[in-house]
């Protein structure tokens, strides 16, 4: 929490230096509506929401180049997007702590802002440890709820997100409106489907638990369909390193439930999950990468990743996992 009060006193010096330069109050030189999202699944959704009309806006993907949002620090060029866009769409969890003070210097009154945790409001899930899971070091024992962020790795979550997005869109661009609902309900009509194949998988399985030999940002994803989970580290967790209990617990429970798999994020160096695994019975079990999109290669994006396809490949994870 000290890092992050920190980070926005450096917010705070930086826009006040904007204000007295002038250069706080940079538009868009193209003059069409510029759409900020943080993370790649808020910009997938407007590209597939706006579809045909998407060149018709400045649609901008904050976190790029494959930047992780737990690790984001805005610079002072991303103050001043956020400051003059149009529509501002972010998750509004703990790692976004630095966007009230970016927002409350913004030289567009008139912004649209969607703040997902706000949309999901009562269902939005508190961050929780499960037997065997480390908890951070840093733990002070306070009394504050932390929420899991993770918000849009659960697809019932998404269609309620791209509700709010399409009808912040056709606030914004209401010549378009009609463009903007039908492709949402397309889009819809494609998550619903998907949800359904994860539903008759995970039914039809022989395992409903994943062990975990990473963080967990999956929560949504596993509560969505009742699979239980055994993991190293809670999904925002700043640890790297297991301790043995953990290992042990994490490999005995694989050895219990003879699990196929040991799952681990993407970008993580998989050290822990490897290690899980040797310390099983057999030493034999696959690792597996489950992706949650906290963070997205340019490449990807330009190779025609979206969050649909991520999804998918999520769900062939699973399948091999349960």
């Amino acid at each position: 929490m000290r890092i992050r009060k920190i980070i926005a006193l450096l917010i705070c010096v930086s826009l006040m230096l904007l204000c007295v330069s002038g250069c706080g109050r940079e538009m868009n030189s193209s003059g069409k509506k510029r759409i900020v999202a943080t993370i790649f699944p808020e910009y997938d959704w407007v590209k597939q929401i706006t579809g045909e009309n998407s060149s018709e806006l400045d649609i901008t993907l904050l976190l790029s180049n494959g930047v992780d949002m737990h690790s984001f620090q805005p610079s002072v060029e991303d103050i001043m997007t956020i400051s003059s866009c149009d529509m501002f769409i972010y998750v509004g969890g703990e790692s976004d702590a630095w966007v009230n003070d970016a927002l409350s210097q913004s030289s567009n009154k008139d912004m649209i802002v969607i703040n997902l945790m706000d949309i999901l409001g009562d269902k939005a899930k508190e961050e929780e440890i499960v037997s065997g899971m480390q908890s951070d070091g840093d733990d002070d024992g306070g009394e504050e709820k932390e929420y899991d962020e993770h918000v849009w790795l659960s697809l019932r979550n998404t269609a309620l997100f791209c509700d709010k997005i399409t009808e912040g869109l056709a606030k914004l661009d209401p010549k378009n409106a009609d463009d903007y609902k039908r492709n949402c309900e397309e889009y819809k009509k494609k998550l619903n489907e998907l949800d359904g194949e994860y539903k008759t998988a995970v039914e039809g399985s022989s395992l409903r638990t994943i062990i975990v030999g990473d963080r967990f940002p999956y929560r949504y994803l596993t509560d969505d369909y009742n699979i239980r989970y055994y993991a190293a580290f809670s999904g925002c967790s700043a640890e790297t390193e297991a301790s043995f209990e953990t290992i042990i617990f994490l490999a005995g429970k694989a050895d219990e439930l003879n699990a196929k798999a040991v799952i681990k994020t993407e970008g993580s160096d998989g050290s822990v999950a490897e290690t899980v695994r040797s310390n099983t019975k057999t030493g034999e079990q696959e690792i597996l990468t489950l992706d949650s999109m906290q963070a997205a290669a340019s490449a990807d994006i330009q190779g025609g990743m979206t969050y649909i396809s991520v999804m998918k490949e999520n769900l062939e994870v699973l399948k091999k996992a349960l």
